[in-house]
């Protein structure tokens, strides 16, 4: 099967989602050519850039993560966005859907070392993938 026919993807690079109380926009790349990462809950409020920002490309989408606490002895507690890929056909922006999953990774330093390590919780998003210039 060949995709020589293929139309070119038209992807964004501003994503603006909320959802269970959590608001997050990722730029995939800022004025200053960095990526760029806000996120919101009922107890904070945290931005992010360049190398605090870790993205990988997996089968799933692209796994966009920012660390929110970091907690020496018990563990750190991080915030991974699932990007979809989106076309956006011409258009400006889309709606889309996603999830966010929060992740508690505690340690075995504190003493906590036995049963499961990493627990997880799993936020449904909703909201745009739009191309902007910045």
């Amino acid at each position: 099967m060949s995709n020589a026919n293929a139309l070119p993807i038209e992807a964004p690079n501003l994503f603006s989602l909320s959802g269970g109380g959590l608001t997050v926009s990722l730029a995939l790349s800022g004025f200053d050519g960095k990526p760029h990462f806000s996120y919101q809950d009922s107890h904070q409020s945290l931005n992010f850039s360049g190398d605090d920002i870790a993205i990988e490309e997996t089968a799933l989408g692209t796994l966009v993560t920012v660390t929110l606490v970091r907690t020496p002895d018990f563990g750190d507690t991080t915030f991974t966005l699932l990007v979809p890929r989106v076309n956006l056909l011409g258009a400006t922006s889309h709606v889309i859907h996603t999830v966010g999953i929060t992740t508690m990774h505690r340690t075995t330093i504190a003493g906590l070392g036995h049963g499961q390590l990493t627990t997880y919780h799993v936020t449904r998003l909703s909201g745009s993938a739009a191309q902007v210039q910045f």
